[in-house]
């Protein structure tokens, strides 16, 4: 199969051996989703992180339930992360300060999650200091770069964590890695899969492995035909095999 790493050492080892667990893009408002909010928070639910996504961002005033539930996820010791929409590098860098500020201020979430982040070498320093900011006004602050493809290699270096695949079922069984991703740890790299159908979410989790992604979201829900990939619909409701990934990748590795 094309997404296979012909050279390197083997990435298809045990799932809990790796380390391997979910990043959940963006549930939908807990009083919306309130059955999704309250699965995240169960013991033993291998979650890496969630990302909240107020109004496509903080929204323009704090929001209770969203407090909330930030506050227990991160009870649970699971990483909040801000939803930051870069819009493909064209988002004024003082807007996305102004977000960051206000999921601090009102959410205190541990990072974000950059959105519609670019993926090209002209891209990188503008990038770079919106990173390099967001970290002085969170000292450890977990960054997330969601492009959903394999960029110039440089962003690896500004982020903890590349989404290197955003999309669909159909696209993701015959994907192919780049090449320096063979030079960082699986945990460095995040996969998003949407309509993923039940029979095959073992094939999935291998080629998840196979192309050494150590957080991974599957689902069986799927975009409304013409929707970007990285909208919310795919992303709002869990899968309705979730107890079925929960029990395959095991116990959360807590970091």
């Amino acid at each position: 199969m094309s997404h296979l790493i012909s050279e390197g050492p083997s990435r298809d080892a045990p799932a809990a051996a790796t380390g391997l667990g979910c990043g959940v893009p963006g549930c939908a408002h807990p009083l919306v989703a309130p059955t999704e909010w309250a699965e995240l928070i169960r013991p033993g639910t291998p979650l890496h992180w969630a990302v909240l996504n107020v109004a496509r961002g903080p929204g323009s005033r704090r929001d209770p339930h969203c407090l909330t539930a930030a506050a227990r996820l991160r009870a649970a010791g699971v990483r909040v992360l801000g939803h930051l929409d870069l819009r493909c590098g064209t988002r004024p860098f003082g807007e996305l300060v102004s977000d960051a500020d206000r999921f601090l201020d009102w959410y205190q979430v541990d990072g974000f999650y950059m959105d519609r982040c670019p993926v090209d070498r002209p891209d990188l320093p503008e990038t770079a200091r919106t990173v390099t900011t967001l970290r002085a006004m969170l000292g450890g602050a977990y960054v997330v770069l969601g492009q959903g493809a394999h960029p110039y290699q440089g962003y690896m270096e500004i982020a903890d964590q590349l989404v290197t695949f955003r999309g669909a079922w159909a696209d993701y069984r015959w994907s192919q890695v780049a090449e320096w991703t063979a030079g960082y740890p699986p945990e460095r790299f995040c996969h998003l899969v949407h309509g993923v159908p039940r029979p095959h979410l073992e094939e999935a989790l291998r080629i998840a492995r196979w192309q050494g992604a150590g957080t991974i979201y599957f689902t069986d829900r799927t975009a409304h035909p013409g929707q970007r990939t990285g909208a919310a619909a795919p992303w709002e409701t869990l899968p309705g095999y979730w107890d079925e990934i929960v029990s395959r990748i095991g116990l959360r590795v807590m970091e």
